[in-house]
C-alpha cells in the first residue's frame, strides 16, 4: 500500500512531524514502513505559466518561439521544439536557475540565433512516470487545465511536493488497504483526531425503483449487494488534484468515472465498478456462480474460461464482470456512456482469492477483498462516489439504492481484563492508561470493574480475542516501554524424544561406517514405485491433485527406488563407488480415492554398490557382496542393543534375488530385508550388481534397549571348542546357531561359523558346517566336566532337530 503523506493531512494533522518521523512511529508500531519516497526527483523553480504567442522559429522548422507569462513583470522568450506547444496554453515553466531530475540546471541560451529564457517542461521532464499519466500527457509537453492559475509553484499545483510511504503490510492488517484506515492508525498512534471526509448524496434525479433491480443466488459468496444510477454523465478528464493522488498511489487515471471508482477505493477501501446503465439487460443484476466452462472477455481484453466455483455479475442473457476481481468489455464505460450503474458489494475472501488464483488475475480489487473488506464500509462508499460523480463527471443522482443484503454487518464484542494484560505484558497499567488507548482506536466499550467489553469496528476483523485486544494496547502503549522481565513459572528443559535420539543414533552411526545420507523426494511415478516390495501391507498409489511433473505424481511408498535412481545417477558420473543411506516416509493407503490422511511410516533404506574399500597398496579392493550389506546392518542392530535377530532365505521379495535376499526377523516379527537387487532390476535403472537393505524404523525401535548395558571385564579363562557337523544342504547356519545358544545355555559366550564345505567327501544333498563355540563361568574358572556337559547338549540338540552328524 503506497500511502501519500499529502493526502493524508486530509484526515489526519500531522503538524510537526516529517514523513521520515511518521515512518518510524508506524514501524514502532507494528505497521512497517518498507521507504519513503519523495515525489520530487530533484526539481526546482519550476512555475504555472501562459503561452500568450506562438511564433515559428526563423531559421528551424521544428522549433517554435514562445513569448510566456509566468506571473512577473516581464514574459519570458523561451524557444520549445514540442510539436503540442500552443498560444493559449497553462504550461510548466522551468525558470533560468532552475534544476531538474537528473543535475539538469536550466540557463539562458540561443538555440539557432535566439535567445531562450527557460525551458516549457514534459511530465518525463519533471520526474513524472509518464506509464502513469494519461496518454494524451505522454507526448509532448504538460498541457494543464485553462483554470490554472499563473506564476504559482508547479511543485505545489501537481503534487510533487509530496512523500510516498510504502507499507509493508502482514494480512491480518486489511484496515490498513485504505487512506481512511491508515488515518485511524495514524491518528491512534499520535492521539490525534481522525477527520473523516463529508459525505453527501444530492438526489436529483428519478426514482432508481423499477429501473435497477438486484438478486443474490449465491450467498454464501455474496453477504450484499448495493447500486446506484447516475445519468447525465459527461465522460472526460479527472481533475489534476485526483489524478495526482492516484498516481502517487500508482494507479494510471483513465478518465473521471473509472478514477472515481478507484480513488474511493483507495480512500474506503472498498472496491466499486461502474458500468454502462445501456449495456445491462432490463437494468437487473444477478449475483451468481459460473457455468462450468462459460466464457467472458474481460476489460484487458483476455477472454476468460469460467467454472462452477467462481462468482460473476450477470444480468438476465451474460455475464459482465467477475465479481471482485474484474469486469466485463461488454459492460465498459466508454465515451458514449451517459448512463452509470455503481455496484458496491461485499465478497467473500476466500472465494474472490480462489477465483484470483485460478484465472491468474490480481487487480486492486481482488486484493483488497481477498482480505475481506469492511462491510460497513459499502453503502458508505456508495455514497461517496456517487457525490463525486455529481461533483465531477456531472452526474444526476436517481433517488434511492438497489440492494439486497444476505447477512447484516456485526460487530464483536471482546472482554478485555485489566489484570490479563499486565500478566501477558508484564507492565503495571492502569485503568486510565488503557481508557486512553482504546479511546484513542476509536472502540468504543464499556467497564465492568476492571472489565473492558470493548465493541469493536468492523474495519478491524483481526481482532477477535482478547489477546488481540492486548496486542493492541501493547502496540499504543509502545513496545519500547515494556520493561524486559525474566519468565516466571515452571520451565522444561528442552530436548530430543526418545524416538528422535534413536534417528539421531541411526544417523551417526551409519556415517560413521562409511555411508552418505541422502534425501529424495517424497515424490515419485507408477513406473517405479512397485519396483520392489515395501515393508508394508501391499498399498495403492496415492496420486497428486497437482503434481509437479509427471515424474512426481504420486507419494511414494517404497524408499528403494529412488536409492537406484541416486545410484544411475552417480554412475553416469563415474562416481562407481557408492554406500548411501535415506531415513524418510512411505504413504501408505488402501483407498484409490482418499477419504482420509494416508499413514504415514517412517523407514530407512541403504545402497551399496561397487568396492567397499577403495584401492591402496596395503589392501586389495573389496568388492561388495551380501556379507558387507549384512555386516552394516548388524553393526547398526548390535550398536543400538537389539538382540535376538535372525535371518532367514526368502525367495519371493519383489525386485530382489531370490538367491541372495535374508529377511530379518526379531521375536517373531519381520522388521526387513536385505539383499541383492535382481539382476533384471539392475538392468532397468543401469547398476552394476548393487546391495540394499530396507528396515522399519517404528518396530525396531520397540525393540530397542531403553537402558545401556554394562559389562565387566572377565576375570575367568574362557574355554573354546570347534564343532564340525554334516546336515542337509537346505538347514540355515542361523537355524543351527539358534539351537546351539539355546541347549549350551548361559555358559556360551559367544558363537561363530567359521567354514563351510560341500563336495564329493561329504556326499550329495549335504553341507560341512563349522562353529566356534566360546564357553565362560563369569563367576568361577570352568571346569571340563562344565563344558563337556554343555557341549553333549548341543551335539544332541543339533542330532535331534537337523540329524547333525558330526564330521570325522
Amino acid at each position: 500500500m503506497k500511502v501519500s503523506y499529502n493526502w493524508l493531512k486530509q484526515y489526519v494533522d500531522l503538524e510537526g512531524i516529517t514523513p521520515e518521523e511518521l515512518a518510524e512511529k508506524l514501524t514502532r508500531s507494528g505497521v512497517e514502513v518498507e521507504s519513503v519516497e519523495s515525489r520530487n526527483k530533484g526539481v526546482s523553480q519550476v512555475v504555472i505559466g501562459h503561452v500568450v504567442e506562438r511564433e515559428k522559429h526563423p531559421d528551424a522548422d521544428k522549433l517554435n518561439v514562445c513569448q510566456v507569462d509566468v506571473g512577473q513583470t516581464e514574459r519570458l522568450q523561451i524557444v520549445c521544439g514540442a510539436a503540442n506547444v500552443a498560444a493559449g496554453q497553462k504550461v510548466v515553466v522551468s525558470v533560468v536557475g532552475a534544476e531538474l531530475p537528473g543535475g539538469l540546471k536550466i540557463k539562458k541560451a540561443k538555440l539557432r540565433g535566439v535567445e531562450s529564457q527557460g525551458m516549457i517542461c514534459s511530465a518525463k521532464e519533471l520526474g513524472i512516470n509518464d506509464k502513469l499519466l494519461p496518454k494524451s500527457q505522454q507526448e509532448g509537453i504538460m498541457v494543464l487545465p485553462d483554470e490554472t492559475e499563473v506564476g504559482q509553484d508547479a511543485l505545489v499545483y501537481l503534487g510533487l511536493d509530496d512523500y510516498i510511504l510504502e507499507l509493508g503490510l502482514t494480512p491480518n492488517r486489511s484496515d490498513c488497504l485504505s487512506m481512511l484506515g491508515v488515518a485511524y492508525e495514524v491518528g491512534a498512534i499520535l492521539n490525534r483526531e481522525v477527520r473523516l471526509p463529508e459525505v453527501s448524496v444530492s438526489e436529483q434525479g428519478d426514482s432508481i425503483e423499477g429501473k435497477v433491480q438486484v438478486e443474490i443466488e449465491a450467498p454464501e459468496h455474496c453477504t450484499q449487494y448495493s447500486a446506484r444510477l447516475i445519468s447525465g454523465v459527461q465522460l472526460g478528464v479527472s481533475p489534476l488534484w485526483m489524478q495526482s493522488r492516484l498516481m502517487a498511489a500508482g494507479i494510471r487515471p483513465i478518465n473521471n468515472v473509472v478514477d472515481i471508482t478507484n480513488y474511493v477505493m483507495l480512500e474506503q477501501g472498498q472496491p466499486l465498478h461502474a458500468f454502462d446503465y445501456d449495456q445491462v439487460q432490463d437494468g437487473k443484476v444477478i449475483v451468481r456462480l459460473a457455468g462450468d466452462g462459460e466464457k467472458l472477455v474481460t476489460l484487458d481484453e483476455s477472454e476468460r474460461s469460467l467454472d462452477q466455483d467462481m462468482l460473476l455479475i450477470a444480468d438476465p442473457i451474460k455475464p459482465i464482470g467477475i465479481a471482485g476481481v474484474m469486469g466485463g468489455a461488454n459492460s465498459e464505460v466508454s465515451e458514449q456512456t451517459t448512463t452509470i450503474l455503481l455496484e458496491s458489494a461485499h465478497f467473500a475472501g476466500i472465494s474472490i482469492r480462489r477465483t484470483a488464483k485460478k484465472l491468474g488475475l490480481r487487480s486492486e480489487a481482488s486484493l483488497r477483498f481477498e482480505k475481506e473488506v469492511d462491510p460497513e464500509a459499502v453503502l458508505r462508499a456508495l455514497d461517496r462516489a456517487a457525490q463525486l460523480m455529481v461533483e465531477v463527471a456531472g452526474g444526476t443522482v436517481a433517488k434511492g439504492i438497489a440492494a439486497s443484503v444476505v447477512k447484516e454487518p456485526v460487530r464483536q464484542h471482546v472482554q478485555l481484563r485489566l489484570s490479563r494484560v499486565n500478566d501477558l505484558l508484564g507492565t503495571t497499567l492502569q485503568e486510565e492508561e488503557v481508557d486512553s488507548i482504546l479511546g484513542r482506536l476509536q472502540f468504543g466499550y464499556s467497564k465492568d470493574e476492571e472489565t473492558f467489553n470493548v465493541e469493536i469496528p468492523t474495519r478491524r476483523q483481526d481482532i477477535t480475542r482478547e489477546v488481540d485486544l492486548i496486542e493492541e494496547v501493547a502496540r499504543l502503549h509502545g513496545y519500547d516501554h515494556i520493561p524486559t522481565s525474566l519468565p516466571v513459572g515452571p520451565t522444561t528443559q528442552g530436548g530430543l524424544t526418545g524416538y528422535q535420539q534413536f534417528q539421531r543414533d541411526i544417523r551417526n552411526l551409519l556415517t560413521g561406517a562409511g555411508l552418505f545420507e541422502v534425501s529424495t523426494y517424497s515424490f515419485t511415478n507408477e513406473q517405479i514405485m512397485y519396483d520392489f516390495a515395501p515393508l508394508y501391507q501391499e498399498t495403492k498409489g496415492i496420486p497428486l491433485a497437482m503434481p509437479m511433473s509427471e515424474e512426481r505424481s504420486h507419494l511414494r511408498v517404497n524408499l528403494l527406488p529412488h536409492l537406484l535412481e541416486t545410484a544411475a545417477y552417480n554412475r553416469n558420473r563415474q562416481n562407481l563407488d557408492l554406500a548411501v543411506f535415506e531415513i524418510g516416509r512411505v504413504f501408505i493407503s488402501e483407498e484409490e480415492q482418499l477419504t482420509v490422511l494416508p499413514q504415514e511410516k517412517l523407514g530407512l533404506a541403504g545402497l551399496l554398490t561397487g568396492s567397499w574399500s577403495g584401492e591402496h597398496w596395503s589392501t586389495t579392493v573389496a568388492p561388495v557382496d551380501f556379507y558387507v550389506a549384512k555386516g552394516v546392518v548388524e553393526l547398526l542392530l548390535l550398536n543400538m542393543g537389539i538382540s535376538q535377530v535372525s535371518y532367514k532365505a526368502a525367495e519371493a521379495i519383489r525386485g530382489m534375488h531370490p538367491g541372495r535376499t535374508a529377511e530379518l526377523w526379531i521375536q517373531g516379527e519381520c522388521v526387513g530385508y536385505l539383499g541383492q537387487v535382481h539382476p533384471q532390476l539392475q538392468k532397468k535403472y543401469d547398476v552394476e550388481e548393487t546391495y540394499v537393505f530396507q528396515l522399519d524404523l517404528e518396530k525396531l525401535y520397540s525393540y530397542v534397549e531403553k537402558m545401556s548395558q554394562y559389562k565387566a571385564l572377565p576375570k575367568y579363562p574362557a574355554s573354546t571348542r570347534d564343532l564340525s557337523i554334516v546336515v542337509d544342504q537346505p538347514v540355515s547356519a542361523a537355524a543351527l546357531q539358534q539351537v546351539i545358544e539355546e541347549q549350551a545355555g548361559e555358559l556360551l559366550e559367544r558363537v561363530e561359523l567359521f567354514d563351510v564345505y560341500t563336495g564329493d567327501k561329504i556326499g550329495a544333498g549335504k553341507k560341512s558346517m563349522a562353529f566356534s563355540l566360546v564357553y565362560r563361568n563369569p563367576e568361577a574358572t570352568l571346569t571340563d566336566a562344565e563344558v563337556n556337559e554343555a557341549h553333549d547338549r548341543v551335539v544332541k540338540g543339533l542330532a535331534e532337530l537337523y540329524q547333525a552328524e558330526l564330521r570325522a
